[in-house]
C-alpha cells in the first residue's frame, strides 16, 4: 500500500529532524513544548501503521543500496513479532515528555534532545532487516540512555552510567562477533535470507553463544542483572520509563528474531539452559524486590522477575508460551512504565523514593493511589487487566511444556502478589511521620496516567486484537521451529564441540566455514 511516503524511515528521520531544530530554542518551556509537539506529530507520521494486515510476512518495506562493496542495505519491515513494540516505543514519547515537565530543571533542550534520539534509534532497532543496520542503531540508544543516567540521574549516576555503558558495550561486542560470522559463513547480511538458510550445528552453537549472551545482559536475565537496579534507580524518571518500557525489550526481541529462527537447533540445544536461567530470574526478581525499602529499586527488581517471565515464554516453543512472551513485553512496557512515571510523580512532592517517607498517600493523594492500585494490580496479573492475560498465557505454556517448570514458576507469581501488596498497603495506609500538604494529580499528571490505564483495561478484557497481530508471526515461528524440537533428542547426544574453552573470538570467526544449505520452501 504506497501511503506516499516511507512510513519507517519518516519514523526514525522524523525524531532527529526534530531534535536539531531544538538548538534553535531558547526557553526551556518552549523547548518542552516543541518536543511534545514533535512527539504528536511522530504518532501521526505512525497512524499508516494502524493499515497493518495480518499475516507472517514482513510489511512496510524499504529496501535500498547502502555499500553495495560490503553487501550492506538500508533494509526496514516489520511482522508481528516488531510491529507491537514500534507502536510502544512511538506511544512512550509523549508520556516522558509529560512526566518530565518539571522535573527536569537543567540542560532542558539536551534532555530533549536525548528523548527525540533515543525515539529514532528504538524504532530502527525493531525495523531493521539489515544485520549492520541493527547494529548500528543497536549501539546508536547506548548513547543517549548514558547521557540521561550521567547527566540527569541521581547521586550515584557517575557510576550508574558507567555499569550501564560497559555492561552493554560488552554484549555488543558478541553481538558484533555474531553478525561477522553469518556475513562469513551465510554470505549475507539479510535478515529474511538468512532465516531461509541452514547452518551446520557448530556453527549455530557459536552463534547462538554470542547472541544469547549480548541479548541476555540487555534483557537482563540473571546473572547478567547487576546493572539494571542501579540504572534505574539513578535515571530520572523519562530515563527509567524507555528502559523499561522499551530498551529492555530489545534483549527479548533479540531472540525472537536472531536465535530461534537464526540457530533454531541450537536453541533446542541450550533451551533447558535458557529456562533455568529464565526460573532464576523470576524466582531472584521477585525475592529481593520484596526486600526493598526504595520504591524504585523494588520496581527495577521486578522488571528482572517480569522479564523473566517473558524469557521463559520464548524459550518454552510453543505457541502459548511465545504468544505470552509477546504479551509480557507489551504489558510490562505499559505497566511499569505507568509505575516508574507515578514514582517520580510522588517523588516531585516529597524528594524521597523510601517508602516511609511516602506512607499514608491514600489520605493526602487519593487520585494518585487510585492509579497505583490498578498498575500493582496490573503488575500481579489480577483477572480483568493486561497482566493476567500475559502472564496466564506463559503459565499455560510452561505447564504445556512440563508441570515442573510450571510449578517452580508459581512461586514467583506469588512473590510479584507480595511485593506489590506490601508496597502499596504501606503507602495508602500506613501511618506517615508528619502531615503532609501535597496537592494530588494536576491535569498533566492525569493525561499521563490515564492513558496507560485505558491500554491496562483495554488489553486485559479484550485482548483479541493483540492476538490477531502477533498470532500469524508467533504460529510460522513455532511451527518452523517444531522440526528442529522432534530432532532435538539427537542433537542432545551430540558432543559438544571441542575447544570450547580454546576458541577465541576471532578463531570462532574462522571455525564456522561450514557449508550453507538453502531451504527449499
Amino acid at each position: 500500500m504506497d501511503f506516499g511516503y516511507p512510513v519507517l524511515t519518516s519514523l526514525i528521520v522524523f525524531p532527529l529532524v526534530a531534535a536539531a531544530g531544538l538548538f534553535l530554542i531558547k526557553s526551556p518551556q518552549v523547548a518542552r513544548a516543541y518536543t511534545f509537539g514533535a512527539s504528536i506529530l511522530e504518532l501521526i507520521l505512525g497512524l499508516p501503521l494502524l493499515t497493518y494486515q495480518f499475516n507472517a510476512d514482513f510489511q512496510f518495506m524499504e529496501k535500498a543500496h547502502w555499500v553495495p562493496q560490503w553487501g550492506l542495505e538500508y533494509a526496514l519491515g516489520i511482522d508481528g513479532i516488531s510491529y507491537l513494540m514500534v507502536l510502544l516505543t512511538l506511544a512512550i514519547l509523549p508520556l516522558c515528555v509529560l512526566c518530565s515537565w518539571t522535573y527536569i530543571g537543567k540542560r532542558v533542550k539536551e534532555f530533549h534532545f536525548c528523548l527525540l534520539f533515543m525515539t529514532s534509534a528504538c524504532v530502527g532497532v525493531f525495523s531493521s532487516l539489515d544485520l549492520v543496520l541493527f547494529y548500528v542503531f543497536w549501539e546508536a540508544m547506548l548513547i543517549p540512555m548514558y547521557l540521561l543516567i550521567a547527566v540527569w540521574g541521581g547521586d550515584q549516576r557517575r557510576y550508574a552510567s558507567l555499569k550501564f555503558f560497559l555492561y552493554t558495550l560488552a554484549g555488543s561486542m558478541f553481538l558484533l562477533v555474531a553478525i561477522v560470522a553469518f556475513r562469513v559463513t551465510g554470505g549475507t547480511f539479510s535478515i529474511p535470507e538468512l532465516m531461509h538458510t541452514h547452518f551446520s550445528f557448530d556453527f549455530q552453537f557459536w552463534a547462538f553463544l554470542a547472541l544469547a549472551l549480548a541479548f541476555a545482559i540487555k534483557v537482563p536475565m540473571f546473572p547478567f542483572h547487576t546493572w539494571l537496579p542501579a540504572a534505574h534507580v539513578q535515571a530520572p524518571s523519562a530515563g527509567s520509563v524507555i528502559l523499561a518500557a522499551v530498551l529492555l525489550k530489545m534483549g527479548t526481541y533479540g531472540f525472537l528474531r536472531f536465535c530461534l529462527p537464526l540457530t533454531p537447533d541450537a536453541s533446542v540445544y541450550f533451551a533447558p539452559m535458557m529456562i533455568a536461567f529464565s526460573i532464576a530470574s523470576i524466582l531472584y526478581g521477585g525475592a529481593i524486590a520484596l526486600g526493598q525499602t526504595d520504591i524504585k529499586k523494588l520496581v527495577a527488581y521486578s522488571s528482572v522477575g517480569h522479564m523473566g517471565f517473558v524469557t521463559l515464554g520464548i524459550f518454552l516453543f510453543n505457541l502459548r508460551g511465545v504468544e505470552g512472551a509477546l504479551f509480557q513485553m507489551l504489558n510490562h512496557g505499559i505497566i511499569t512504565g505507568a509505575l516508574f512515571m507515578m514514582i517520580g510523580t510522588v517523588y516531585e512532592r516529597s524528594h524521597s523514593r523510601d517508602i516511609s517517607a511516602n506512607m499514608g498517600l491514600g489520605k493526602y493523594l487519593p487520585a494518585f493511589m487510585g492509579f497505583w492500585g490498578l498498575y500493582a494490580l496490573a503488575s500481579m496479573g489480577f483477572p480483568g487487566t493486561n497482566g493476567f492475560v500475559g502472564e496466564m498465557l506463559v503459565f499455560t505454556g510452561a505447564f504445556q511444556h512440563s508441570p515442573y517448570v510450571g510449578a517452580l514458576i508459581v512461586p514467583g507469581a506469588l512473590l510479584g502478589a507480595a511485593y506489590m501488596f506490601r508496597v502499596t498497603i504501606k503507602l495508602a495506609w500506613g501511618r506517615p511521620s508528619t502531615a503532609k500538604t501535597w496537592r494530588d494529580l494536576n491535569s498533566r499528571e492525569w493525561a499521563y496516567l490515564v492513558i496507560p490505564a485505558l491500554f491496562v483495561f483495554y488489553i486485559g478484557l479484550a485482548p483479541k486484537l493483540i492476538f490477531d497481530v502477533i498470532d500469524p508471526s508467533v504460529e510460522k515461528l513455532v511451527s518452523d521451529l517444531a522440526p528442529h524440537i522432534a530432532t532435538s533428542q539427537t542433537l542432545a547426544a551430540q558432543p559438544v564441540p571441542e575447544a570450547v574453552a580454546a576458541v577465541s573470538a576471532p578463531a570462532a570467526v574462522a571455525a564456522v566455514e561450514s557449508p550453507v544449505e538453502p531451504v527449499n520452501n
